[in-house]
């Protein structure tokens, strides 16, 4: 029996975040780290009311511990609210935006083709 207990949280890549991330706010002008954490956020937001929409359209019989009031104009009024602050930041900050965002997703699916778990299961089709 093993005393440490089991979390089941990916620690390991959270600390390789952490030290990433570390070393890049040291170095960076803090405007850039400032305005990139603004526009990441902000387009997080716009993210979670897109999809906040579209579960509602595409499953709207499923189980929902925590609603949206108002749905379909809070997470609309959601989206061109924080599209109109991320425009305000400039185009540089898009820039970057858009370069982080294609190597975040070019290691996500790089990394997930080798190692997903449905893939495997189902004889790497």
């Amino acid at each position: 029996m093993s005393s440490k207990p089991k979390y089941r949280t990916p620690w390991r890549s959270n600390l390789v975040f952490m030290v990433f991330v570390s070393l890049f706010s040291a170095f960076a002008p803090i405007s850039w780290v400032g305005h990139m954490t603004s526009v990441g956020t902000l387009f997080a937001f716009v993210v979670v009311c897109g999809g906040v929409l579209i579960m509602r359209k595409t499953n709207p019989g499923l189980a929902r511990p925590f609603r949206t009031p108002l749905v379909p104009l809070v997470p609309i009024l959601g989206i061109v609210v924080c599209l109109a602050m991320m425009f305000g930041l400039g185009w540089s900050n898009w820039l970057r935006l858009f370069v982080w965002l294609a190597i975040g997703l070019a290691i996500y699916f790089g990394y997930g083709r080798q190692h997903s778990h449905l893939q495997n299961a189902n004889g790497g089709k």
